[in-house]
């Protein structure tokens, strides 16, 4: 009989958001790392970077569950002096 859910021998350091001190290890499924992995090519991240993104994006989706991830992405940009509107810069 096979468990519903298998902890894979992978681990996943979570790091502070706000600095770089690591602050744990989160063990996850085989399949949900398998996931992690390809996305990780596909988004130019690290394996790490790409988990840490994933869980920044889930908490702030929980705490805002109004808003698309468009409009959360928008916001996270902005409040990192990106500016995300280029379509008044670009050359005719």
């Amino acid at each position: 009989m096979r468990l519903p859910f298998k902890t894979c021998r992978y681990m996943i350091h979570v790091r502070n958001i706000y600095s770089e001190s690591p602050m744990g290890i989160v063990n996850i499924e085989d399949e949900l790392h398998e996931q992690l992995r390809r996305a990780s090519k596909a988004s130019c991240r690290s394996i790490n970077a790409q988990a840490a993104f994933w869980i920044r994006i889930g908490m702030l989706g929980e705490l805002n569950p109004g808003l698309s991830f468009q409009e959360l992405a928008a916001r996270e940009l902005k409040a990192a002096g990106v500016c995300a509107d280029l379509a008044g810069s670009a050359v005719a």
